[in-house]
């Protein structure tokens, strides 16, 4: 599979490139950026151009890794040329565009991911399982956290501060994974409500966000995401009607149960599972962990959280 990486930022650099270098039916083919000094490294073409770099009929796949105002437009475009696209999270600027992206997918006979990771976590699938196996009863309440201080400073990622390219802040940012995850462990959600905040920072995004979910089946998540802690936080329990699953910190290998405490190391490059499991799915007809569909929820929420934030609901 010969792919098309769009951006060649921190994500793309460390993460996803080396994913796919490491993939075995997975080659680097080309590069999209404006800043084409920052490829010289690459054994790859460089594109200034996307309308251009899809016209070359030798690219499969593309892993799209703009700032979200550019997901919708630029996957759309790749999918209606006949190619697979994995995309970032989160997946568009509202719930209309993540519809649009997943319609333009159906419409093509393509294949569209969203790469939250997570789920390819071994401990996240080991909770499911021990849900599934009623180690902790019925499932009634999630609560899971990401707390850290980011102001972009010196100039880095400055671009999660602009609404217009953004979407907003640590909602948007780090929330969409959690929201996500939420929605993988617990299904359909059915009713969100939120609070948004500036409680330290005065950007133009939220630095807090407070996201409580009521799902169909009567479990109830909440999400807390912050911009403005010095004390780090990565928390994820999910309480239930006879015991509890601790998954704290999330992006760490330990998992404690009823069951006993289990180590899962999750791989050294989180994105390389959720790559190789696109690269089986195209390929092979695996099912795909976080696709178009799945991740449409997660947008869904995003959406109501707004509208709740917003109404004072």
């Amino acid at each position: 599979m010969n792919w098309l990486v769009i951006g060649i930022g921190d994500i793309t650099s460390r993460r996803v490139i080396p994913a796919i270098l490491r993939e075995e039916r997975s080659s680097l083919y080309a590069i999209l950026t404006r800043y084409p000094e920052k490829v010289e490294s690459y054994d790859a073409l460089t594109f200034r151009d996307l309308d251009k770099a899809l016209k070359d009929s030798r690219i499969n796949a593309v892993y799209v890794a703009s700032p979200v105002f550019l997901h919708a437009p630029q996957t759309m475009a790749c999918l209606r040329s006949g190619r697979h696209v994995l995309c970032e999270k989160p997946m568009a600027m509202n719930y209309a565009e993540a519809k649009s992206m997943v319609e333009a997918a159906r419409s093509a006979g393509r294949t569209l991911g969203v790469a939250y990771y997570r789920r390819t976590y071994p401990k996240v699938l080991r909770a499911l399982e021990l849900i599934e196996q009623g180690v902790i009863g019925r499932p009634v309440l999630a609560y899971i956290t990401c707390h850290d201080w980011f102001t972009a400073k010196g100039g880095r990622r400055t671009w999660l501060l602009e609404p217009e390219k953004a979407g907003g802040g640590p909602l948007y940012d780090i929330g969409s994974h959690r929201i996500d995850l939420l929605n993988y462990f617990f299904g359909e959600p059915a009713m969100v409500r939120a609070v948004l905040s500036n409680a330290i920072h005065s950007s133009r995004v939220e630095d807090s966000a407070t996201v409580v979910i009521e799902y169909k089946s009567k479990v109830r998540g909440i999400v807390d995401v912050r911009w403005h802690s010095r004390v780090p936080r990565d928390e994820f329990r999910i309480i239930g009607t006879e015991g509890e699953l601790d998954l704290t910190p999330l992006n760490g290998p330990w998992l404690v149960s009823p069951a006993g405490r289990e180590e899962l190391p999750m791989d050294a490059n989180v994105h390389f599972p959720c790559l190789k499991n696109f690269v089986a799915s195209v390929l092979d007809g695996k099912p795909l962990l976080s696709s178009g569909e799945t991740a449409l929820w997660t947008d869904w929420v995003t959406q109501k959280a707004l509208e709740s934030a917003n109404s004072g609901a």
